[in-house]
């Protein structure tokens, strides 16, 4: 049966469901157990955040969801590290194709936005974010952000593809700082990877990449020597993980080194944070 994305008809945020079985045949979520709906090829349409993990973390309009996987099927204490398969790479692949992911909560979720009772959607997601890191337990656990997208209109409920609209709210924000602006300035627009300079009608275009993420749970410095300058192929491949930076600023992942300035330092505590959350497995 195919997937389905965005908001399902009859459904709006806020209608609460007595138990899973509910919530699969109004068609929500439709797995029974597992927390994540979908695939690697699609991405996933749903989620429920309902205290299966103990690294998740709820507040409100964001989410840091833990992925799946690792846990011992008698304790769901956390026993293995977690793998890039099953509902993580669905996960993943839906930011990647900036796909509505719908959220429903459940009440045995410690945390003050879940129901009071059994289980209530809560709307559309995106995922903003995807790393790895050690979670409570010692284990590598997945971890994705994923950020509250604004309501369309009535007429996109039910769709079976996200809206046009909706696809323009999830694409990558790219912040452009004064700081971000010096970066950029100092390299020439040049990226820092290829060195290609991108020349337009109305000047020239790079990107300013932060190597530590700002905001929660990364919290990275918006300073000068936590952004590169890079084109938006090599922007895209380091913030999804493809490469990463080693000590000695060779590429890890793909060939080269990064190419340096000398009016601008590079963080060594930001590319190790990169290396160690975004790192090519």
């Amino acid at each position: 049966m195919p997937h389905q994305f965005g908001h399902v008809s009859g459904v709006k945020p806020g209608d609460t469901f007595p138990n899973r079985k509910a919530l699969a045949a109004a068609g929500v979520h439709p797995p029974l157990q597992a927390g994540i709906s979908g695939n690697a090829a699609e991405g996933a349409d749903s989620i429920v955040v309902s205290g299966g993990y103990e690294d998740d973390e709820d507040l409100g309009d964001v989410i840091v969801y833990t992925g799946q996987g690792g846990q011992d099927p008698v304790t769901r204490k956390q026993v293995n590290d977690q793998e890039l398969t099953r509902g993580n790479l669905a996960l993943a692949r839906s930011r990647s194709l900036g796909r509505p992911v719908r959220v429903t909560r459940g009440a045995n979720h410690a945390s003050p936005y879940s129901p009071r009772t059994g289980f209530r959607y809560d709307g559309l997601f995106r995922v903003e974010d995807a790393w790895t890191e050690s979670g409570k337990s010692g284990y590598l656990v997945w971890r994705f952000r994923l950020m509250k997208l604004e309501e369309l209109s009535d007429a996109s409920h039910g769709s079976r593809k996200p809206a046009g609209r909706m696809n323009a709210s999830v694409s990558r924000i790219i912040r452009d700082t004064e700081v971000s602006q010096r970066v950029k300035q100092i390299h020439d627009y040049r990226c820092q990877i290829c060195g290609q300079r991108i020349e337009t009608p109305d000047g020239p275009y790079a990107e300013g990449a932060h190597i530590r993420p700002l905001g929660r749970p990364h919290d990275g410095p918006d300073s000068l020597d936590n952004i590169l300058c890079l084109c938006p192929n090599h922007h895209v491949m380091f913030d999804h993980g493809a490469f990463t930076i080693a000590d000695d600023l060779t590429l890890v992942g793909i060939d080269g080194s990064l190419r340096v300035h000398k009016l601008h330092r590079i963080s060594a505590d930001s590319i190790r944070y990169h290396r160690e959350h975004y790192g090519p497995g």
